[in-house]
C-alpha cells in the first residue's frame, strides 16, 4: 500500500477569487477509482462530449466545492473501490493530476481514512460517522406513485383553472393519482406566502378538490424576497436577511428570477418567521408540504460580493444546509440543490435536463452519485427534462415521442417518477399507451419501493446502488447504464434503438420475460419499444 503523502507547500493559487493552499495529497493504490462530491455531471444542454462520469479520471480539473453545486446536491465526501474515504466538515477543492488526489481547505488537513476494501466499505465507513441515517423517510406516498408538477405547462402562469384541469387530465387519461406539486409562482410576490387572487380565486375549494381526487399537494417556495415590499421592510427591520458585506444593509442577489433580497438561514429566527409561514399555509389551506428550490450554494457564491458573509455569519454552502434542516420538518418535501444533509427525510430531485437522448444518459449515473453521497430518496428529474422550451410550439411530425417513452422507463424502477409536461399533450395514442404502463409499473412496485425506502433509512445505504458497489471486482467500476434497484438490476435503454448490451456478474439470472442467463458475461438484448428490460438473480 502507498503511503498518503501530507505536503505542507507554501504554493497559493487564486480560483474563484478564493485564495487555497495545498493541504494533501494522496497518492493512488493500484486501479483505485474515487467517487463522491456532486450528483450532477454538468448543467443542462452541456455539450454530451464535455461531460466525464464518475469515477473521476486520472487528470480531473479543479472542483470546488465551496463555490459551486453544480445546481444538484452535494456533499464534502469522496470514496474509492479501494475501501478508502476522505470527509471534511467544511467544503473543500479537489482535483486529481496523474491519479493523485489533491485537496485544498482553508480550515484543516484532510486525511485519508481506510474504512475496508471496496467502495461499499468505503461509503459504509464515511455514512456511519459523517451522515447516518434518521430513521426517518419523506412520505411514503412520494415513493408510492408517481408525481406531477405544473412547472412545463404552466411555467410562471400558475392559475387555478389550469391546476384542475391538469389534475383532471392525469385521471382521465388513466394515470395513478399521487402528489401533485404547484410551481412558480402561486404567490403575490417573492417572501409572501398568500395566493394570488385574480389566479386563485377559491385556493381552499382547489385544495378540497384536489384531495377528492386523491391527491397530495405541494407548493413552490424560495428563501428570496422581493424588494420593496411589506415584507422585505418587515424582515430587514427584524435584521432576518443576509446583508451586503460592506454595509448593514440588505443585500440584493442575482438568482434565475431576477435581484432578489435572501433570508439569512442562518439566523434561527428568520428560520422560525419562514417555518410559520409555511405552517400557515398547511392550516389555512391544507397544504401538504413543499417544493424547496433555489437554495443553490453556488447562485450565491459565484462572483458574488456577499458570501461568504461575515455580518450574518453565513456563507452559500451554509445556506444549503439550513433550507435542508427546515425541509425535513415538512415530510412531503422536494430538493434540487442540497448541501450535506445526507440521509436526512428529504426528497431529493436530480437538477433539470434538456430532452435529448445525451442527456438522458446522465439520469442513471446521476442517480448513482446521489446515492453515493448519501442521498437514497431521490427523483430522477421531471420525465423528458425540465426545460419548458422544449416543450413549446412543438412540430408533431418531428417531435420524438420515443425519447419520451425511454425516458418514462428509466423512472418507472427508480425510487421515485415525476411528470411535468403532460404525457396526453405529447405523445400519441400508441405512445401514450406505453407512457401509461410506465407509471402503472411504479404503482405496481410501489410497496417494494417503499421498503426500499424504509431500508435505507434504517440502514444509511442507497436505494439505487452502482454495480461496483454491490458486484465489487467484476469490472464494473465504470459502469453507468445500468444499476441495483434491491434485487432487481434495471437496465433501461438510454440510446435511441431496439437493442442494448447488458453486463451481468457472476451467478444465475432472470430476466423480465423469464429467460435464464448465465452470468458473468455480457449479453445482447432485443428491447422494442415496449419493454423495460430487468434481471433477478435466481
Amino acid at each position: 500500500m502507498k503511503k498518503v503523502m501530507i505536503i505542507l507547500l507554501g504554493f497559493v493559487f487564486s480560483m474563484n477569487a478564493f485564495a487555497q493552499k495545498i493541504i494533501s495529497e494522496i497518492e493512488p493504490l493500484t486501479n483505485e477509482k474515487w467517487y463522491g462530491a456532486y450528483t450532477a455531471k454538468a448543467f443542462c444542454n452541456t455539450p454530451f462530449d464535455q461531460i466525464h462520469f464518475q469515477p473521476f479520471e486520472a487528470n480531473t480539473e479543479i472542483n470546488d466545492l465551496r463555490v459551486d453545486n453544480k445546481g444538484n446536491q452535494a456533499a464534502p465526501v469522496l470514496m474509492s473501490n479501494m475501501g478508502r474515504y476522505v470527509w471534511s466538515d467544511e467544503p473543500f477543492a479537489f482535483e486529481f493530476e496523474n491519479g493523485n488526489l489533491k485537496l485544498y481547505s482553508d480550515v484543516e488537513k484532510i486525511a485519508v481514512v481506510h474504512a475496508g476494501e471496496n467502495l461499499r466499505d468505503a461509503y459504509v465507513g464515511a455514512m456511519k460517522l459523517h451522515f447516518p441515517p434518521s430513521g426517518r423517510t419523506p412520505n411514503e406516498l412520494m415513493f408510492r406513485m408517481p408525481q406531477y408538477n405544473t412547472w412545463i405547462e404552466l411555467g410562471s402562469n400558475q392559475n387555478q383553472q389550469d391546476i384542475i384541469k391538469y389534475a383532471d387530465d392525469v385521471i382521465k387519461n388513466g394515470f395513478p393519482t399521487g402528489v401533485f406539486m404547484i410551481d412558480d409562482i402561486w404567490s403575490n410576490y417573492y417572501g409572501n406566502f398568500e395566493f394570488e387572487a385574480s389566479k386563485f380565486p377559491n385556493p381552499k375549494g382547489m385544495m378540497d378538490y384536489l384531495h377528492e381526487k386523491g391527491f397530495k399537494v405541494m407548493l413552490w417556495i424560495t428563501p428570496f424576497v422581493s424588494p420593496d415590499s411589506p415584507e422585505f421592510r418587515t424582515l430587514a427591520q427584524k435584521k432576518y436577511l443576509v446583508l451586503k458585506k460592506d454595509s448593514k444593509r440588505p443585500a440584493l442577489i442575482k438568482w434565475w428570477n431576477g435581484y432578489s433580497a435572501c433570508l439569512d438561514l442562518s439566523n434561527p429566527e428568520a428560520m422560525d418567521w419562514l417555518k410559520d409561514q409555511l405552517k400557515n399555509l398547511q392550516e389555512k389551506y391544507g397544504i401538504d408540504g413543499f417544493k424547496f428550490d433555489a437554495a443553490d450554494s453556488d447562485f450565491y457564491t459565484k462572483g458574488s460580493q456577499v458570501f461568504p458573509n461575515e455580518e450574518t455569519n453565513t456563507s452559500g454552502t451554509i445556506q444549503a444546509e439550513m433550507y435542508g434542516k427546515l425541509g425535513a420538518n415538512f415530510d412531503f418535501n422536494e430538493f434540487r440543490a442540497c448541501w450535506k444533509n445526507g440521509n436526512q427525510p428529504l426528497a431529493q430531485r436530480l437538477q433539470d435536463k434538456g430532452y435529448s437522448w445525451d442527456e438522458m444518459k446522465l439520469l442513471i449515473p446521476d442517480m448513482i452519485s446521489a446515492g453515493l453521497i448519501g442521498h437514497p430518496f431521490t427523483c430522477p428529474d421531471m420525465i423528458g427534462g425540465g426545460l419548458r422550451s422544449n416543450f413549446e410550439n412543438i412540430d408533431y411530425s418531428k417531435f420524438d415521442q420515443e425519447l419520451m417513452i425511454r425516458s418514462a422507463q428509466v423512472q418507472a424502477l427508480m425510487p421515485m417518477m415525476q411528470f411535468s409536461v403532460a404525457p396526453w399533450r405529447v405523445l400519441d395514442e400508441k405512445h401514450l399507451s406505453i407512457c401509461r404502463e410506465t407509471a402503472l409499473l411504479h404503482a405496481k412496485m410501489g410497496d417494494y419501493i417503499v421498503e426500499l425506502a424504509k431500508k435505507a433509512a434504517t440502514d444509511g445505504e442507497p436505494i439505487v446502488r452502482h454495480m461496483e458497489y454491490v458486484f465489487p471486482n467484476q469490472g464494473f467500476e465504470s459502469c453507468n447504464n445500468q444499476y441495483m434497484l434491491g434485487e432487481y438490476l434495471v437496465a433501461p435503454m438510454v440510446e435511441k434503438g431496439t437493442s442494448r448490451t447488458v453486463k451481468l456478474p457472476n451467478g444465475k439470472w432472470i430476466d423480465d420475460q423469464g429467460k435464464k442467463y448465465k452470468g458473468g458475461k455480457t449479453v445482447s438484448i432485443e428491447v422494442p419499444l415496449n419493454r423495460l428490460v430487468y434481471f433477478i438473480k435466481q
